[in-house]
């Protein structure tokens, strides 16, 4: 037998809300292990590391916790806006990065990571990981067993009233950088391009029914914001293969009857659940009604936190990750492309690409 694989040392940089969702999962995974946390607020951080334990310290700095002999891979839980620069820093020092998504806010920010990352040989992941999970994995699984024949179309609807009701800070979902496509769209691309490939070439419309919104709950209820981005976004994908998937991304819908996620093909049609889930139940159609495939492929019993998981073991096994910065900077291209081809009234191509992921088979944990 060989040596014990030791596990991937991680520092995380953010002890926001999101946090508390990695640590569940990280906890009880044996290919990384918790060493050091930072914030601008210290509290929080020292929060996680006295929740987590004496093997967690509290770094001062983002400078601090890269510079750390202790630290191999970055957890980047920053706001988006921060999210290319943490990134930066820590290829810089020689850290591994996975990240929440989006990758960067921009484009040439993205390229930059990518960069940045193959010039010094380290891995760069970003979730979502969710498409990992048995549910999005099962679907591609009846996809590429032929189960409905050569895929033609999909549907992708995200449709809510918005997150001022529930939000006690909701601002940020309204301005530059924000709304429901660069908010949700990254979890419903992600899943399509598993299910079908990269993405072509996009067309679209958008909308801003409403200029001002409401908060609804918490200390500010009744405050009125300014929007500032499109709420409504409606596009056309082309996928390399040739499928075309039509993708609704709305905060202007009071109630909605709507499916996740839908593929169509020759033979028959499937049913795929909410791509911000981890599971759910895959049905398809066969022309006798719907019936609910068993879970066949997949992390099961997973949760936020299983893609770095994953990168930590493709580190150790030498293959490429499945929750990449490739596949990530597709999926932020296409969600850019759309807009633009939205203002421009206009079909645009997308230049980027990506390879698709290799599926993930069925199995309890990440290790291979």
């Amino acid at each position: 037998m060989g040596e014990p694989v030791k596990p991937l040392n991680i520092g995380i940089v953010g002890a926001g809300k999101i946090s508390g969702a990695y640590l569940s999962t990280l906890e009880h995974l044996t290919s990384v292990r918790l060493t050091a946390v930072t914030d601008l607020d210290r509290g929080r951080a020292q929060t996680i590391a006295d929740q987590i334990g004496a093997q967690v310290s509290v770094a001062d700095s983002i400078a601090d916790l890269v510079a750390r002999d202790d630290v191999d891979a970055v957890l980047n839980l920053t706001i988006p806006a921060a999210h290319a620069d943490v990134a930066l820093a820590a290829l810089a020092a020689g850290k591994h990065v996975y990240g929440e998504k989006p990758l960067a806010a921009h484009r040439e920010e993205a390229d930059a990571v990518l960069a940045a990352a193959r010039k010094v040989g380290l891995r760069v992941g970003c979730a979502p990981d969710t498409v990992l999970g048995t549910g999005t994995q099962t679907a591609r699984k009846a996809v590429d067993d032929g189960l409905i024949g050569r895929p033609i179309a999909a549907t992708a609807f995200m449709t809510t009233s918005g997150p001022e009701a529930w939000h006690p800070d909701p601002e940020f979902y309204y301005r530059p950088g924000g709304g429901p496509l660069l908010d949700m769209g990254p979890y419903y691309l992600s899943a399509l391009v598993h299910l079908l490939g990269p993405v072509v070439k996009v067309t679209g419309a958008s909308s801003r029914p409403r200029t001002e919104r409401v908060i609804g709950s918490g200390p500010r209820a009744g405050h009125t914001f300014p929007v500032e981005v499109d709420t409504h976004i409606t596009g056309v994908l082309e996928h390399a293969g040739g499928a075309l998937s039509t993708l609704v991304m709305s905060f202007d819908v009071r109630a909605a009857r709507l499916p996740r996620i839908e593929v169509h093909g020759t033979v028959a049609s499937l049913s795929v659940p909410d791509p911000n889930g981890f599971d759910g139940a895959v049905e398809i159609h066969r022309g006798d009604g719907w019936e609910t495939l068993p879970a066949s492929a997949g992390f099961r019993g997973a949760g936020r936190g299983v893609g770095l998981a994953e990168l930590a073991d493709a580190l150790t096994a030498g293959r490429p990750h499945r929750a990449s910065a490739e596949l990530a900077a597709h999926v932020l291209d296409i969600m850019l492309t759309l807009m633009d081809a939205a203002q421009h009234d206009r079909a645009l191509p997308v230049t980027s690409t990506c390879e698709r992921p290799t599926p993930v088979p069925d199995r309890p944990s990440t290790r291979e």
